[in-house]
């Protein structure tokens, strides 16, 4: 079996750096564009939920801002919430392996 999965896109938010268990953590979305055009001739976007730990999680808060493409080599997991009604809802995030720097979306003055 093997869970893996490789995305690249830009970032939408700032990522911020919190404490979990003990490490480092952060959480950012990527906005990846898909390969084809819709029926209206446009480009949908999916926006992914990405973890990043440790040093990577320092260095993606140091060197990283909003609009930065970067990318995503890691591991898909699943995340079941139960709700008060007992339904249960799924959500799924990618587990950051590696994360690569590829281009800024800052201008230089």
């Amino acid at each position: 079996m093997l869970n893996q999965v490789v995305i690249c896109g830009r970032l939408v938010n700032e990522p911020v750096m919190e404490e979990k268990e003990d490490k480092k953590t952060t959480t950012i979305t990527v906005a990846v564009p898909r390969s084809y055009k819709n029926l209206d001739g446009t480009y949908d976007t999916d926006f992914v939920k990405c973890t990043v730990w440790s040093a990577i999680a320092e260095n993606c808060c140091e060197y990283c801002k909003k609009g930065d493409i970067v990318g995503v080599k890691g591991r898909i997991q699943t995340t079941t919430i139960e709700k008060e009604s007992g339904e249960k809802e799924y959500s799924m995030e990618i587990i950051c392996e590696k994360l690569s720097f590829l281009s800024s979306g800052r201008k230089e003055e």
